[in-house]
């Protein structure tokens, strides 16, 4: 009997978040990055993109609201060239919009296919997936729209991040969107959280299709080089509730 391959991991160098991962993506996968704006999505996805880079994997970035010139200005802060990673054909930054994506993918004449046939990215990173709603309001359509763009950025060899913006700051978050948590195959969250009068950020791993992953929730900061992981939040429940209380 033949054995079934098995699959490589993409590390998305933060070593912290990689170890939650079980060792890094799943090699063609699709990631689901949802979490409130200034909470860090942005970041871990250039970060994402930068440790590609340094390992031979090519990235394409495909934002709908920050134009390439914000990014790279961001990214310097974090101690990243973008521009020069660019330069040397190990990055391309693309500023288009949904309907754009969707059309380009399905084309093999088009600039964006062309693209990606001249960089042949591994990691992609789309930034972000609620201008999405502004494309298309039917759930059936939008549901085949998720479908559209995952299978042509697998089909392409590409694993990706898809980050989405939370409709909240803190606790449960809702999205009309909500057929896409169940189109991608692992979803990362990422919350901001009260603790003792006190702002922190807490990531967790919600699903991860064909993997075990860590279940805890854990804190991490920003700074230069971007997002460390630190330590599960302990004797605390109600963490990604937004306003976790300490258990007895």
């Amino acid at each position: 009997m033949t054995s079934v391959a098995k699959r490589q991991r993409i590390p998305t160098g933060i070593p912290g978040l990689d170890s939650m991962l079980g060792g890094g993506l799943l090699e063609t996968s699709a990631v689901l990055v949802s979490g409130a704006p200034g909470v860090g999505k942005t970041t871990l996805g250039m970060q994402y993109l930068v440790n590609g880079a340094q390992l031979g994997q090519p990235g394409l970035l495909v934002t709908f609201e920050e134009f390439p010139a914000t990014l790279i200005r961001d990214a310097k802060a974090m101690g990243w060239d973008l521009r020069a990673l660019e330069a040397e054909g190990k990055l391309r930054m693309l500023f288009t919009s949904p309907e754009v994506l969707v059309k380009s993918l399905q084309s093999p004449d088009s600039p964006l296919s062309e693209t990606v046939r001249n960089l042949a990215p591994r990691r992609v990173v789309i930034d972000s997936m609620a201008h999405f709603l502004r494309f298309a309001t039917d759930p059936v359509e939008l549901r085949h729209i998720f479908n559209t763009l995952v299978n042509a950025l697998k089909r392409e060899g590409m694993t990706s991040l898809l980050l989405d913006e939370a409709t909240r700051l803190l606790g449960a978050q809702y999205r009309q969107s909500g057929s896409l948590p169940f189109v991608v195959d692992a979803i990362l969250l990422m919350r901001y959280v009260e603790v003792d009068s006190a702002m922190q950020r807490a990531i967790a791993i919600l699903k991860m299709r064909g993997s075990a992953h860590a279940s805890e929730i854990r804190g991490y900061s920003i700074g230069q080089g971007g997002i460390k992981i630190g330590e599960p939040f302990k004797d605390r429940e109600g963490i990604l509730s937004g306003s976790p209380h300490r258990v007895s």
